[in-house]
């Protein structure tokens, strides 16, 4: 398995859409975003949703009942995540992934030098979709994050074979969200 540079990663999105929208060359100014030498830092989106207060609530969050109703829906160009607190945003750019590529995510330094931990699981062979993230605060001081900016960076690994099943193939519960899209049960006993 290795690692796809820069100048395959501009050949998939202006030949074959993978990254749509696309920049071809990085972008300063703010939070960068564009391709690197080894990856693509995308942008954040101006939706975000925002959890119940821990301290007005003692609810449990469970993926066997997921919370998505009691989230509130926001739009803006930033939103400030309270220390330690955590928000949802979603991707500024649609991906989708080729049969024999997996991605692994990682948050921009800008952002981590800040508390700021982006967690996104791997887009794995065939999905599409804009990406859902969990923006977690780690730090102890409130934190703004800006839309339209970078707030992660993609990796692509190619497989050294191509995979039996995609994720298309398996009809995955998060293929083509075009929102956040929070915690789905899927097959969980009931």
């Amino acid at each position: 398995m290795g690692v796809k540079p820069d100048h395959w990663i501009v050949t998939m999105c202006s030949e074959h859409g993978m990254i749509e929208p696309f920049e071809p060359v990085a972008v300063r100014g703010g939070v960068s975003y564009g391709p690197s030498s080894y990856g693509y830092d995308f942008r954040l989106a101006d939706e975000f949703q925002i959890p119940p207060d821990p301290t007005l609530s003692d609810e449990t969050f469970d993926p066997h009942d997921p919370p998505a109703d009691r989230f509130e829906r926001v739009t803006a160009d930033s939103i400030v995540i309270p220390a330690g607190g955590y928000i949802l945003g979603r991707s500024l750019e649609y991906f989708r992934i080729p049969r024999d590529i997996l991605t692994i995510c990682t948050g921009k330094s800008t952002y981590a030098r800040l508390g700021l931990i982006v967690n996104v699981t791997p887009f794995e062979p065939e999905w599409e979709g804009f990406a859902t993230l969990s923006l977690v605060n780690g730090s102890g001081h409130p934190l703004r994050v800006h839309a339209g900016e970078g707030i992660a960076q993609l990796v692509f690994l190619i497989a050294d074979e191509i995979c039996q099943t995609s994720y298309a193939d398996k009809g995955g519960k998060y293929q083509a969200q075009q929102e956040i899209t929070h915690a789905r049960r899927g097959d969980l006993p009931t």
